[in-house]
């Protein structure tokens, strides 16, 4: 299993949660809440109001989020789904540990008490130049008072 950090369109709640509890899909086990140990700049962008990390460490806020364990077929079809490695790259960040649920072993159940862990998150490093000059957001809803409401893939 692997550590996925999300911040946008899959969190609970959000217009693309579905697919992380879709099971066809791969499993996803929910296992807490955090938040990027660096600073990054959470941009609203495009013509379909897409939540972009861009991979600027130091810049904008801490991102706030959700930690899950994934398992492979979950870590492909996330791949395919932020259209990894040409619009998303997936790395590893240190995410600071807000709210812990998880029930994995020892390893995991340190780490979350010591307060950071390794996950994957899917940021940008590709991005027009203009993207650094739209407000940045420690945290993401598609309803949010920003009124940049996510086009849904079937609805573009």
């Amino acid at each position: 299993m692997a550590r996925v950090f999300v911040y946008g369109t899959l969190k609970k709640g959000q217009p693309n949660y579905k697919h992380m509890i879709n099971t066809a899909k791969g499993l996803a086990k929910f296992q807490g809440r955090g938040r990027t140990v660096e600073k990054y700049p959470l941009v609203i962008a495009g013509k379909y109001n897409i939540p972009y990390m861009l991979n600027i460490p130091g810049t904008g806020h801490h991102v706030a989020g959700e930690i899950y364990s994934v398992d492979d077929q979950m870590l492909q079809f996330l791949d395919e789904f932020e259209g990894c490695p040409d619009m998303y790259q997936r790395s590893l960040m240190r995410i600071e540990v807000v709210e812990w649920e998880g029930k994995g072993g020892a390893g995991e159940a340190r780490a979350a008490a010591e307060g950071v862990m390794e996950c994957f998150v899917y940021s940008t490093m590709t991005y027009p130049p203009e993207w650094v000059s739209l407000p940045y957001h420690d945290s993401y809803d598609s309803s949010g008072k920003h009124g940049l409401s996510y086009v849904l893939r079937e609805s573009r």
